[in-house]
């Protein structure tokens, strides 16, 4: 393995920071920094945080994802939207299922918050849940691509349809697991090789980096032993990829 540290971080992997603590977020983020571009800022961090966490990861270089799911009336998606927007977020999730209309008023709020610079990600189907009917998907796929969406939200078994709808979008793709690793609560899982070779954009990496995660009542050592573990499973997971 090569243990430098690469002159950029990679742009298509994204550290799932589902923790409530900041200060523990930004010492997950600074471990991994060297090598993945993207910080995923989650319904959990945001709701104990708010802005705050996306301005500490993008202080740090990092592309935010937030990932919040907005799923409400159009007007309300859309107020809501703007006002992420605003917090410098690189793209924003909301769900598919609301409908054409949600969907696109999260779209034009999202773009007069941010002047255009932020993307939204349709939610498709959630990676926890088994029924994952191909129709569903396919219809959800074209929703988003007519709305305006930059991407969706998709596992890494339902690329090939999404390639297929709407192959301008682009897609990020949760549940990355290695091939040993726990599939915990994901239904649909695949190992980060696999996703990236099925044409993933982005990859959302929880528990296969952060299984480590810190409690507060870690000590020193133990939090800084956490975080090389960390840091370690970056560096091989981006190795990963770039041979791949």
């Amino acid at each position: 393995m090569n243990n430098s540290t690469p002159d950029k971080a990679d742009p298509r992997l994204a550290i799932a920071l589902d923790v409530s603590d900041l200060d523990l977020a930004c010492s997950m983020a600074d471990a991994v920094r060297p090598w993945m571009g993207v910080a995923k800022v989650g319904l959990e961090l945001f709701s104990a945080a708010g802005p705050r966490a996306v301005d500490k990861m993008t202080e740090r270089g990092f592309d935010v994802f937030a990932d919040l799911k907005l799923h409400d009336i159009p007007t309300t998606v859309r107020r809501a939207a703007a006002q992420i927007g605003r917090t410098g977020v690189r793209w924003l999730t909301i769900h598919t299922s609301g409908g054409a209309e949600m969907l696109r008023a999260g779209v034009e709020g999202l773009g007069e918050g941010s002047g255009g610079a932020a993307q939204v990600l349709g939610v498709t189907i959630l990676t926890s849940n088994a029924d994952r009917s191909r129709d569903v998907l396919a219809e959800r796929v074209i929703l988003a691509r007519e709305a305006g969406c930059g991407g969706v939200i998709c596992s890494a078994a339902d690329m090939a349809l999404v390639k297929a709808a709407a192959p301008e979008l682009a897609c990020v793709v949760p549940g990355i697991r290695m091939a040993d690793s726990s599939r915990d609560d994901q239904a649909s899982v695949a190992t980060p090789e696999a996703a990236i070779a099925a044409g993933a954009s982005v990859l959302v990496v929880g528990r296969t980096v952060t299984a480590e995660v810190l409690s507060p009542a870690d000590s020193p050592a133990q939090r800084d032993a956490a975080l090389a573990t960390m840091a370690d499973r970056a560096r091989a997971l981006a190795a990963g990829i770039s041979a791949d």
